[in-house]
């Protein structure tokens, strides 16, 4: 997110270091105005990933490093904070969220970000600038017939046995105080999640692929902000890609330059890369937004959304009839629900007409909030994610804040994660000749 003070905002990379900003981004001016003193960006990967306290989503950038870290995370609908002045990947899917020791922490923070700019069309007029979030905060009391559903197809079936165990010990928590849990299903679950569960933005034809959608975002989008810079040569996703490859030691342009990116800058076919290998795929869809673009748009938005995360909400399941859940629960290490509300909350403003499904409702979405609930043998955080429609934070913030009360009732406050090597430094370094 761009400061515009003496600080630098550059993705974690080198490429942008010295360029200057056209001012700040949206979120940090409502922060400066709510008292907040900036003191600094914390490190991130490279072109992808999240600072601390407050990031921005794409697709699992917040939630799964709120889970992997043990803390509160917070993933906004699409068009409920800014993007203005915010390095983007998609602009149609990017949101900018917060993170927390606890969901009130989380809460404080979204509460000052959240809000409407002229700047980014996404923001909606339904959003009131002086709502105070903390409202929604509650106590496990309202957990009394609270009816939470567990998504299992691909999702709880593939949960590692110890982190079940975890969560288990909080499901029958809820349900001693009068919640329930219940199974649900995605009916679209063998169409978009892998069969081990795994994140994987590359799955289906190109027709029905979130990678075309945000390849094809990411090379405009990207540009688009790199023109606003002054101060810095760097002034299209060529030049970066040009860059990493000039300067091995610290970009890792190449395979096997830097063991942080093993395949560097290159497209490797049925493996899902983190967002910097994936830069020359990005320049080769040179932006266009045709058909091929359009269909995989509103089919992943289709099958995420109606058959996804709506239908799981509201459950058919055989013998009980139908079941309207609360909230959807995850244990998502693996990040398939999260893909789901990223897919399902691509956002635009304008509707296709090249699809049997078109004209579905264009409305952003979706939210999620993630809270942990425990360690497990390793020392790895166990975290529960709360999911729902868009538009819905208010509702997760009751949930999450509830279920976290219980939580902290059964073991006092949350465990601090303990990870191997964690006095370890990543240095990097030119290799010898």
């Amino acid at each position: 997110m761009a400061t515009h003070d003496r600080m630098q905002t550059t993705a974690g990379s080198w490429a942008l270091l010295g360029s200057k900003v056209p001012k700040d981004a949206h979120t940090v001016s409502r922060l400066r105005r709510a008292g907040a003193v900036i003191v600094g960006h914390a490190n991130m990967s490279e072109w992808a990933s999240v600072p601390v306290s407050f990031g921005t989503e794409t697709d699992t950038s917040i939630i799964g490093l709120a889970g992997v870290n043990g803390v509160v995370g917070i993933k906004p609908t699409v068009g409920f904070t800014s993007r203005t002045g915010v390095i983007p990947i998609s602009m149609n899917m990017d949101t900018v969220g917060v993170f927390g020791r606890t969901v009130a922490d989380a809460v404080h923070g979204l509460s000052a970000i959240v809000g409407r700019d002229p700047e980014d069309p996404t923001t909606r007029d339904r959003l009131d600038d002086e709502q105070t979030y903390s409202d929604y905060l509650a106590s496990r009391t309202i957990l009394k017939g609270a009816k939470f559903g567990l998504p299992w197809t691909r999702c709880w079936d593939l949960v590692a046995q110890q982190r079940k165990d975890v969560a288990l010990r909080v499901f029958e928590a809820i349900e001693n105080a009068g919640g329930g849990i219940i199974r649900t299903d995605f009916p679209c679950a063998e169409d978009r999640i892998a069969p081990d569960g795994s994140w994987d933005w590359k799955r289906g034809e190109a027709t029905e692929s979130e990678f075309t959608v945000v390849k094809t975002d990411a090379y405009n989008d990207i540009n688009t902000y790199l023109s606003q810079l002054s101060g810095s040569s760097m002034k299209s996703v060529e030049d970066i890609v040009a860059y990493n490859v000039k300067n091995v030691g610290t970009e890792g342009g190449e395979p096997g330059d830097t063991p942080a990116f093993r395949s560097g800058q290159a497209y490797r076919v049925g493996r899902p890369l983190m967002k910097q290998d994936d830069l020359r795929k990005i320049i080769e869809s040179r932006g266009a937004e045709d058909g091929r673009y359009a269909k995989a748009f509103q089919y992943t938005k289709h099958k995420c959304r109606v058959q996804g995360i709506d239908a799981a909400l509201k459950f058919d399941g055989d013998g009980v009839g139908i079941v309207e859940f609360d909230a959807l629960l995850l244990c998502d290490r693996k990040g398939a629900g999260q893909q789901l509300a990223a897919q399902a909350g691509m956002a635009t403003s304008e509707p296709f007409t090249c699809c049997p499904w078109e004209g579905i409702d264009n409305t952003a979405g979706y939210p999620i909030i993630t809270i942990p609930v425990g360690l497990y043998t390793d020392g790895f955080p166990v975290s529960l994610s709360f999911q729902h429609k868009a538009w819905h934070e208010g509702t997760l913030i009751k949930w999450a804040s509830a279920v976290e009360d219980l939580v902290h009732e059964l073991q006092d406050w949350r465990p601090t994660p303990k990870y191997r090597k964690f006095h370890s430094k990543n240095v990097p370094i030119d290799p010898l000749p």
